[in-house]
């Protein structure tokens, strides 16, 4: 079934329009704008150029999964198939499935709410339009790296992304940004030489890189040793994206420099690409080195779960003087956890549980992001101890509406039934109680006990940050006084008494501005979309999984 009947070619050329305009926008962000669009100056041009491209990919997104046939989710759809390198036998291959189409629209999603976003609020930072044209490059990477079906096309879209993250924390993040970005794109690199051996050896052993062909041979072609080794090489790489704990410690000083923007960016959507590398190659595609690395796996993502929970908790204890980016930061190195533990049961419910927690995830964790940048930008820091000290009814009285979507955001996050938290992490822990056969049952339930505790620890941290920045700390000290050291510009103004002196009263915090309102809101309406009918997700996950897992075979 399609909502609307698109013609193939039409289909086709979507989902190359998809991957390639933002990299033709990029370049033309670069060039100086016509003199009927400079608006006020060059860098609202920019700016607003920087929105309308991102638009129309997302725009064009939509149509492509207006266009999807929901029927058969497990069959490539708007495929594209050219020889590019013949030597090599490396073909400009793309296509979308149930797995990698909500992926394409999560993407498109996050990246022009962060255009929009910036458009109104741009970083610190050099010229506009290298922002601008960086942005563009890092969406048109991680697009492409969902829709290419080449394992050599992939590994060069998922390198793509790495220099204009780079740039985005070296140049226009906070305080000790370039020892973030050196440390960001370091782990990630060393990572992608190891993956780029693991990839190479498959497609040197089996004789193709094209991903269909191989997740079709399921393995077949490869001995059990080639796959371990591929997966040992490969998953390395992959881990090192996702993060998995110990390959995490590049994400929290990543987040804690880059600006909102670039936080958005890197949890909604690059931490993706190393769990979708997982299940897009290495589940179809070295299924026996899988099954011997899967017990593994899952210890190291259940360790990740509760490594990120107590993090977050000794990060949310009073005198920590923890950031609150940092801490949103270690928390995605939990819920992340529960992605890998859906992928290592290796079973559907495990899988589509992951793919599930993904999306939820990248739509939470955006909003979380957002917000709190807009909490740096009214009191000028992140800092849980001076936020929860400096006022008394804190958000809930000083900008009602900017508490309330922090908590909704919190509360999302640590799973709460109705909201798109809940589903992965519960499909998960189905997963891990019954492995795929083969895989110790003892071991995956013990991870799965794991892992529910590390829920309890989630809801522990995300309740004492919605209690200390929201509703605050009472002490005698809790209420702003005229000669803090808060940005003025934070407040809403108010009016002057007879005598020309402010009323003595607790200043107000700005509250939702309306460019934060369109941000924010579809994240926060498709978080409960998510929640309240999960099937729109699952409906087009649930047969491209089966369909992996069985070996090409519907």
């Amino acid at each position: 079934m399609t909502v609307i009947d698109i013609s193939a070619s039409v289909m086709q050329f979507l989902l190359a329009f998809v991957v390639v305009a933002p990299l033709l926008g990029a370049v033309a962000a670069l060039l100086p704008a016509p003199p009927g669009l400079k608006g006020k100056n060059p860098d609202q041009a920019v700016l607003r150029h920087g929105v309308t491209v991102t638009g129309a990919v997302l725009i064009a997104t939509i149509v492509l999964a207006v266009g999807f046939d929901h029927d058969h989710p497990a069959t490539m759809q708007a495929t594209t198939d050219i020889s590019w390198i013949p030597a090599l036998d490396v073909r400009i291959h793309l296509g979308i499935d149930g797995i990698s189409l909500p992926l394409l629209l999560l993407t498109a999603l996050l990246t022009f709410l962060c255009a929009l976003y910036s458009y109104f609020k741009l970083p610190a930072g050099p010229s506009p339009k290298a922002f601008v044209a960086l942005v563009l490059v890092l969406e048109s990477g991680t697009l492409a790296t969902f829709a290419v079906l080449d394992l050599l096309l992939f590994f060069l879209a998922f390198e793509m992304v790495l220099i204009p993250m780079y740039f985005l924390i070296a140049r226009w993040g906070g305080g000790q940004r370039q020892a973030a970005a050196w440390k960001f794109i370091l782990y990630t690199l060393l990572g992608s030489v190891v993956m780029l051996l693991g990839i190479l050896l498959i497609g040197l052993k089996s004789g193709t890189f094209d991903m269909v062909a191989l997740a079709t041979d399921n393995g077949r072609g490869l001995t059990t040793s080639v796959q371990v080794i591929a997966v040992l090489a490969i998953g390395l790489g992959l881990a090192v994206k996702t993060p998995m704990w110990p390959l995490h410690s590049w994400l929290p000083d990543a987040h804690t420099a880059a600006p909102t923007v670039g936080s958005v960016l890197l949890a909604g959507v690059l931490l993706k690409m190393g769990t979708y590398g997982f299940v897009r190659i290495l589940l179809p595609i070295a299924p026996d080195g899988m099954r011997t690395f899967a017990p593994y796996l899952a210890a190291f993502a259940v360790v990740g779960i509760v490594y990120g929970s107590l993090a977050c908790l000794a990060l949310a204890r009073t005198g920590a003087k923890g950031d609150l980016k940092r801490l949103i930061a270690y928390s995605s190195v939990g819920h992340m956890g529960f992605v890998l533990l859906g992928i290592a049961t290796m079973t559907p419910t495990g899988v589509n549980g992951a793919l599930f927690a993904n999306i939820a995830h990248g739509l939470i964790t955006g909003l979380l992001f957002f917000l709190v940048g807009a909490i740096k930008d009214r009191y000028g820091t992140a800092d849980l101890d001076t936020l929860a000290g400096a006022t008394g009814a804190a958000l809930y009285g000083r900008a009602p509406r900017l508490g309330a979507l922090l908590a909704f955001a919190a509360i999302a996050s640590l799973g709460l039934p109705g909201l798109a938290g809940f589903w992965g992490e519960m499909l998960t822990l189905f997963g891990a109680y019954s492995p795929a056969e083969g895989l110790s049952r003892p071991a995956f339930r013990t991870f799965m006990a794991i892992g529910a505790f590390g829920t309890l620890l989630t809801a522990a941290y995300m309740l004492i940050v919605v209690r200390r920045v929201c509703m605050g700390e009472h002490t005698p000290h809790s209420r702003l006084s005229p000669d803090d050291r808060t940005p003025q510009a934070a407040y809403d103004p108010e009016p002057p008494g007879a005598a020309g002196v402010r009323p003595a009263t607790t200043p107000q915090l700005a509250d939702i501005q309306t460019y934060e309102a369109a941000a924010w809101t579809p994240l926060a309406a498709l978080t409960v979309l998510a929640g309240l009918w999960p099937a729109v997700l699952l409906g087009l996950t649930d047969p491209a999984v089966q369909k992996l897992l069985a070996g090409g075979k519907s």
